[in-house]
């Protein structure tokens, strides 16, 4: 048993994969659809949940209410 660590064969197309994950960063380019998603995702997303964490800042007091009782504090 001691020594054999060699005896599982690869898939090749998971090597593959592997190396292409790996060297991600090597092959990347700039294009119009990577400049956008990451736009939404860096720049737009936050952007919006902001907005909404602003905009209901103070509206809802959740601490000690019972069943019944409004949430609504404006």
């Amino acid at each position: 048993m001691a020594g054999h660590h060699d005896t599982l064969a690869m898939d090749p197309a998971l090597v593959k994969y592997n190396n292409m994950w790996v060297n991600r960063h090597k092959y990347f380019r700039w294009t119009p659809r990577t400049a956008w998603l990451t736009f939404a995702y860096v720049v737009a997303v936050p952007s919006v949940l902001g907005y909404f964490a602003y905009t209901t800042d103070g509206k809802w007091l959740m601490r000690g209410k019972r069943r019944g009782d409004t949430i609504a504090e404006f």
